[in-house]
């Protein structure tokens, strides 16, 4: 579940927004927190950010929380909006194309024959080198005994030795890093999205 979400880089003139669920309590920009009240606005140099009830949520109200939205307004015509919920929350982007798109959600070429976990991961990568992760604090990496386990069972020696050397490179780290395994893990099931809940 997405629990923390960063929009930032060269578009927003080096600033970075940052939104956290209601539990955490980050609602952020370039670290110092905004929207104090509920509801309340923020306006940036060429962003802006409202915090409200308003619009439609993607799916149910989940029982005991109740409707929290932040609406961003960025620059290119880029709206990012976020179902904030008290442990996890929902995002929506919506963007007109842009040259060379790529990430979790595809390429946006048309193809969808492409956009396959391992086909993106191969592209792009598993996951943000630590070196360049936005998030203030540290992500919470996991890599369970039952991983452990499953990728022993499931998952080839061969295609654990390749996954291993490519999480590895791809995200500069030593090789028995645990963010290399959870890359590994990703690497030998991304293509099942149902490999966690076994």
């Amino acid at each position: 579940a997405t629990n923390r979400i960063v929009v930032g880089g060269p578009f927003l003139h080096g600033h970075k927004i940052e939104v956290g669920t209601r539990d955490s309590g980050v609602l952020t920009v370039d670290g110092r927190p905004i929207c104090g009240g509920f509801p309340s606005n923020y306006v940036g140099m060429g962003f802006t950010v409202a915090y409200n009830s308003e619009g439609e949520v993607p799916d149910v109200i989940p029982e005991g929380n109740e409707k929290r939205i932040v609406h961003m307004s960025l620059p290119l015509g880029v709206k990012v909006t976020v179902y904030q919920w008290n442990n996890y929350m929902d995002v929506q982007i919506e963007m007109k194309p842009q040259p060379q798109i790529d990430g979790v959600c595809g390429n946006f070429n048309g193809d969808h024959g492409d956009d396959s976990t391992r086909q993106i991961i191969q592209r792009v990568g598993a996951r943000v080198r630590p070196s360049e992760n936005m998030l203030s604090g540290k992500a919470m990496i996991e890599f369970t005994p039952q991983m452990a386990k499953m990728m022993a069972a499931e998952c080839a020696a061969t295609r654990q030795a390749s996954a291993q050397a490519s999480c590895s490179a791809s995200l500069g780290v030593p090789a028995g890093d645990i963010v290399v395994k959870s890359c590994m893990f990703d690497e030998c099931f991304g293509m099942n999205v149902r490999a966690r809940a076994r």
